[in-house]
């Protein structure tokens, strides 16, 4: 469920400390917070802060490679303890390689050469009162954060509000009641507390962190927290001004088409935008898009043709 450091950073796993490092400072100085003025830029900072904390760190990294999200839980000579453990239980060669199960600290290994069956090997068998079980010299280990994504409308991330949804995890479904912050917007994450990993030896769990994506949608349009939507207006309404309606996730609101308005042209509504509980909120850009009369009246066709034939205008015409 957590994203993939190596992806945060972009970057192969066979990566070398020299690649990380770059790509780090390639990407730290495009989101930092006090260049990048988008509402993302300080959670993928931070996001790109925790990869290259981990991957920057030789021994951390190959903690990382061996055992995923769960390698906050394992001790750091893990393999002169793997090694000791394997070879006084069942005399087996070589390290072998570790799978995660998705439950949060419990990992099997297996590979560890002839002699050794591997299967239900876990943490608490293998490091015994030493790691897992609270009152050993290790003492208790909280448990992975872990991540998956939401899916909401504009109109349901504007007013924010309360939803549950179900996730599919190793143990089966579960289903959680999910407090949406009103004014959410793509990419921001929503924190579950201790709804993560399980922790070992009476330690903590881990938190689950919801990513918002936001779905497409047909009358709305989001650049970080401004709002794009589309004004249809009479020719006449163009030509001459008019206060017409526009729709707003938030409701119907007045905008002033200014005289000689042409299709393109965008009104700013201040503060329209989607609501920043912590900031200013975004605005709402209205854009005009003349339409005219798919049928015409027989007046309707006079007052034109009568225009067509006074009007020296030429929409065509350079300058």
């Amino acid at each position: 469920m957590a994203r993939d450091y190596y992806d945060v950073l972009g970057v192969k796993r066979n990566a070398s400390s020299d690649e990380i490092q770059q790509a780090f400072r390639k990407l730290a100085r495009k989101h930092h917070p006090d260049i990048n003025k988008d509402p993302q830029a300080e959670e993928r900072f931070k996001e790109l802060n925790e990869a290259y904390g981990v991957l920057s760190d030789p021994k951390t990294r190959k903690r990382y490679d061996r055992f995923g999200e769960d390698f906050r839980q394992v001790p750091e000579d893990w393999e002169e303890r793997v090694g000791a453990g394997v070879g006084a239980g069942a005399g087996a060669r070589g390290r072998g390689r570790s799978t995660g199960d998705g439950g949060g600290g419990r990992v099997r290994f297996t590979d560890y050469g002839e002699g050794f069956d591997g299967s239900g090997f876990n943490f608490e068998d293998l490091f015994g009162g030493m790691y897992g079980r609270g009152g050993g010299r290790w003492g208790p280990v909280p448990g992975a954060d872990q991540e998956a994504e939401i899916q909401l409308g504009v109109e349901e991330a504007y007013h924010g509000g309360h939803r549950s949804i179900t996730l599919a995890g190793p143990g089966g479904q579960r289903t959680y009641d999910v407090n949406i912050p009103r004014g959410v917007v793509d990419g921001q994450r929503i924190r579950l507390a201790g709804e993560g990993g399980r922790g070992s030896g009476d330690g903590p769990p881990g938190d689950l962190y919801l990513r918002v994506r936001i779905k497409p949608d047909t009358r709305f349009r989001l650049e970080g927290r401004d709002i794009h939507v589309a004004l249809p207006v009479t020719p006449w309404e163009a030509a001459l001004g008019a206060t017409v309606p526009v729709p707003t996730p938030g409701g119907t609101a007045k905008v002033t088409v200014p005289k000689g308005s042409s299709s393109g042209r965008r009104l700013r509504l201040r503060g329209e935008g989607m609501p920043h509980p912590r900031g200013t909120d975004g605005d709402l850009y209205a854009e005009v898009r003349i339409m005219v009369p798919p049928e015409l009246s027989d007046r309707e066709r006079e007052l034109f043709e009568e225009l067509a034939a006074v009007s020296t205008f030429d929409p065509r015409k350079p300058g």
